[in-house]
């Protein structure tokens, strides 16, 4: 390990950097409210700040802090539309959800980063593309394939050439890469204590440290406890997805954990910035056990892949990490890592989120597959929109489903943290 490194708690270079969050407390007492949401991550977030500004009375319940969850831990890539293939999504979600999904989410970058402008939100939004790495011949021609769908309907994409490639990324490893340029980068703590400082300007209360231990029906409402108060409401809005517990284990029994890790540099000099990422683009490559990396305002480069930092996994990946980092730009091979964290992805069997009504007035979007800035953002609102009676359940961008087991998803989950391992102790730098 690096002499330098720092652990910052759970959220590494994260919890560092981010502004410090509002003030909250744990609940105690009763209260009274129209919406009770719980988890206080983007689709949380999101929700509160727009009921409250559409008029309802809101508590949001965290366990933890705001952000703990993967809202605090991941990369920050701002992306557009999910991993499914556009062309995919009609065949599974039928033509008028695949189509209405694809809308919703191919322009979901762009109400992240309006939202930030709007409310001068600080969490160095960078709103200058992604660059999807292709990894030899056949990575590029599946970035070809995704290429062809999304320009058929009206997206700002395209594929770069080999040599154009190396002058965005800094590296020439890559048969060529997809640039979008709906998408882009933030801080992803910052932006969700952004969205909790804003939603609690308009009205929404939030409480930390505030686990919920059951729920029943209180005549036509709801009751929500925790260990030192209750919440009475009208509707129940679940935003926990990967990290879900009791009481709703059926959100967390359909979901596979995906672990992922990221380590971050020391602040890179003027010259190297110019030469690594210049146009500030967030980037991934094609590999199935991938890898990404993109620069934080300050220059350090926050390198990451599949794989959780703990037992024989920690120094796995911190030796995987440091010969990619070689390999990838050999000139700065020996910047030290000063910070890593890891955190959880939450898989369904399609790849694709679901929405579900857990009970009369209950309801959850969940399962982001590792694109949860700008969903979490969308979906907040769609469910803010349900509850205020602006929207129905069908004019909703994915179908109504019942949460299904996942088969296996034990022995999925330990193929995912052990495989990674096994990758990254063989794999020969990135």
């Amino acid at each position: 390990m690096d002499s330098r490194l720092q652990m910052i708690a759970s959220h590494g270079l994260w919890g560092r950097t981010a502004p410090p969050p509002p003030p909250t407390t744990a609940l105690s007492g009763s209260r009274d409210v129209d919406v009770v949401i719980v988890g206080a991550g983007y689709t949380g977030l999101s929700a509160a700040l727009h009921l409250a500004e559409g008029g309802a009375r809101v508590a949001v319940l965290e366990a933890d802090q705001i952000g703990s969850g993967g809202s605090g831990r991941n990369v920050g890539l701002v992306n557009a539309g999910m991993w499914v293939m556009p062309d995919d999504l009609p065949t599974v979600l039928g033509s008028v959800h695949g189509d209405r999904l694809l809308d919703a989410l191919g322009n979901g970058p762009r109400l992240v980063f309006d939202t930030v402008a709007k409310y001068g939100l600080e969490c160095e939004a960078r709103p200058n593309g992604t660059l999807h790495c292709a990894v030899g011949r056949s990575g590029l021609a599946e970035l070809e394939k995704r290429a062809e769908q999304w320009q058929r309907r009206g997206a700002p994409v395209r594929v770069l050439s080999a040599a154009e490639a190396a002058a965005r990324i800094g590296t020439g490893l890559y048969a060529g890469a997809l640039l979008d340029e709906r998408a882009g980068t933030i801080q992803p703590l910052a932006y969700a204590r952004g969205l909790a400082r804003v939603a609690q300007a308009a009205g929404a209360e939030i409480f930390t440290g505030s686990a919920v231990t059951g729920y029943a029906e209180d005549g036509s409402r709801w009751r929500v406890t925790t260990a030192d108060g209750s919440v009475t409401a009208d509707w129940i809005i679940v935003a926990t997805n990967a990290y879900t517990t009791a009481p709703w284990p059926e959100i967390r029994r359909e979901i596979v954990h995906l672990p992922y890790f990221n380590f971050a540099t020391a602040p890179l000099s003027d010259a190297q910035r110019t030469r690594i990422l210049p146009g500030g683009e967030g980037a991934w490559d094609t590999r199935s056990v991938l890898t990404s990396f993109r620069m934080d305002a300050a220059g350090r480069l926050v390198l990451g892949s599949v794989g959780a930092l703990r037992n024989t996994g920690r120094a796995v990946h911190r030796a995987w990490a440091r010969r990619a980092l070689r390999r990838l730009f050999p000139e700065i091979a020996d910047v030290p890592f000063e910070h890593e964290w890891y955190g959880w992805i939450g898989l369904t069997d399609t790849n694709l989120p679901r929405f579900h009504r857990l009970a009369p007035r209950v309801v959850t979007f969940c399962g982001y597959n590792g694109r949860g800035i700008s969903p979490g953002t969308v979906f907040g609102r769609c469910l803010a929109r349900l509850v205020l009676g602006q929207l129905t359940e069908d004019d909703l961008p994915l179908p109504l489903s019942e949460p299904t087991r996942h088969s296996f998803r034990g022995a999925h989950e330990a193929v995912y943290e052990y495989g990674a391992q096994a990758a990254h102790l063989v794999g020969v730098g990135y």
